[in-house]
């Protein structure tokens, strides 16, 4: 059980630790202002598609508006022509009673155009509302968003140098120069160590081979002179006293 608690542990750890990782505040906001922008591209095109049923509406209306006032011009010349005696006054109502009719049908659906246009308008205002909200919005994340971004690298920074001063890190650029000096410092006094070392030892070797230099050289001079019967006239050895 104790191994299995140690990996859950674990487990648990590393989960959190990619957490963490995911919950980065820069890569979140930048995600979230790209939400934002999507949502505001899906607005802008419901905007342009309202707008539109709300133009064909208005031309609609203004259609059957129009159509209501000629129908009622139509029935009303009717009738002139039926006092003039063109047609027949049965004919007159009867063509007259079919030009109002059809004026109430355009009037009718004028007044359902009317109503949608008001509808459609109503909700290009709401939308437009919205839309310039969410600019703003958007707007306002993307200035915070390059504040972050600004703060994090000058924080980032500062953090890395203030640890090198303070000697946080122990494998560091400046804790590896004063063991480097410490080293060399060693080094040069071990150096300087050896040198009187040997040049003490070189004095002595030196003062016993002038001694035992000079004993030899003497020794083969008076050899050479022996040989080539020298001794017997030389003058170096002064002559007996007189009797």
């Amino acid at each position: 059980m104790g191994i299995f608690s140690r990996i859950f542990n674990i487990g648990k750890a590393e989960a959190h630790n990619a957490l963490d990782k995911l919950e980065d505040p820069i890569k979140m906001t930048e995600q979230g202002i790209r939400d934002l922008k999507t949502d505001l591209n899906q607005s802008l095109q419901g905007l342009a598609e309202i707008k539109a049923l709300a133009i064909r509406a208005k031309n609609d209306n203004a259609k059957f508006s129009n159509d209501a006032k000629q129908y009622e011009q139509k029935a009303v010349m009717l009738l002139q022509k039926a006092q003039a005696g063109q047609i027949s006054p049965q004919e007159a109502d009867r063509l007259a009673g079919e030009m109002l009719k059809m004026k109430e049908s355009a009037e009718a659906d004028a007044q359902r155009t009317a109503k949608e246009m008001m509808q459609h308008e109503t909700s290009v205002s709401t939308m437009e509302q919205n839309i310039n909200k969410l600019k703003s919005k958007i707007t306002t994340y993307d200035n915070e968003l390059r504040t972050l971004k600004a703060r994090a690298k000058v924080s980032d920074a500062t953090k890395k140098i203030n640890k090198q001063l303070a000697q946080v890190d122990s494998s560091s650029t400046i804790s590896m120069l004063e063991r480097m000096k410490d080293k060399v410092a060693q080094d040069e006094a071990l150096a300087e160590s050896y040198g009187a070392i040997a040049l003490e030892n070189k004095s002595v070797a030196e003062e016993v081979d002038t001694l035992l230099g000079s004993g030899s050289s003497s020794d083969a001079l008076l050899a050479l002179k022996s040989k080539m019967g020298l001794l017997g006239t030389t003058t170096d050895t002064p002559p007996p006293p007189a009797s």
